[in-house]
């Protein structure tokens, strides 16, 4: 049977976990400093269908003010400080658009587990866009990356665009209808918010042959325990406690 999940197992969440502002190059040099070549990150649209990284929709909390991503050009959030709130060693680190990111990525051989993270309305914009620039940017002799998203709008969009890139299909909790939604993506994996996560659900998705991903494990014992359970890998945002060789 071929392997459902050939992907990294140790993944640092948002790019440097609780090490540095999430989805901003820092963060990508951070999980790199900490031995992770596997990052997971949010990419969102800007007003100007340029995608860039960023998780919340609204600013207020990663970038300081008022405003909207899908109501703010990409040239404009590029100048944006994404890293103040952090802390003042981050004071000046800009939002990065997707494009930098890749090619950050590229350069190091970072594996990426691309978030497509729709604002309200633009699923199958944003899933296209995604899908359309890691296709066009995909290295020679890089790893293909793995497309992800809670929207199956987004991933419907980004397989139409792209279909031999790989999928994830991103629940909180596993519906009844979990393998009918695997099939009707040609996913690849589902991925599980790992807190309400039980070995027999972890069974029965591997027995069926699909790859199973969890977010976010901080603690080494829950680590151990899905492993034991056959979850193929994880992000983690205490990459300081969890290294990139813990399986």
């Amino acid at each position: 049977m071929k392997n459902p999940w050939p992907f990294p197992r140790i993944i640092a969440h948002r790019g440097g976990g609780t090490l540095a502002p999430e989805n901003t190059l820092a963060a990508m040099r951070c999980g790199l400093a900490h031995g992770f070549r596997a990052v997971e990150f949010d990419v969102m649209l800007a007003q100007d269908g340029v995608p860039i990284l960023m998780h919340d929709e609204q600013f207020g909390r990663t970038v300081a003010g008022s405003g909207a991503v899908a109501t703010t050009s990409s040239s404009v959030l590029s100048t944006m400080d994404a890293g103040s709130w952090f802390g003042a060693a981050f004071a000046g680190e800009l939002v990065p658009t997707y494009q930098q990111v890749i090619r950050f990525c590229h350069q190091h051989s970072i594996w990426m587990n691309v978030e497509i993270k729709p604002t309200r309305g633009a699923e199958q914009a944003t899933g296209a866009a995604v899908a359309a620039m890691t296709q066009a940017l995909l290295a020679v002799g890089q790893a293909t990356p793995l497309l992800s998203s809670f929207s199956f709008e987004a991933l419907q969009a980004a397989r139409a665009v792209a279909p031999a890139l790989p999928r994830g299909w991103l629940v909180e909790h596993i519906p009844a209808d979990w393998e009918a939604g695997l099939r009707g993506l040609d996913a690849t994996a589902l991925h599980v918010d790992q807190k309400g996560l039980t070995a027999g659900q972890a069974a029965a998705v591997k027995a069926g042959g699909w790859g199973l991903f969890c977010y976010t494990v901080n603690s080494v014992e829950r680590a151990r325990e899905l492993l034991s359970w056959g979850v193929d890998g994880f992000c983690t945002d205490r990459i300081d406690l969890i290294d990139a060789r813990f399986a």
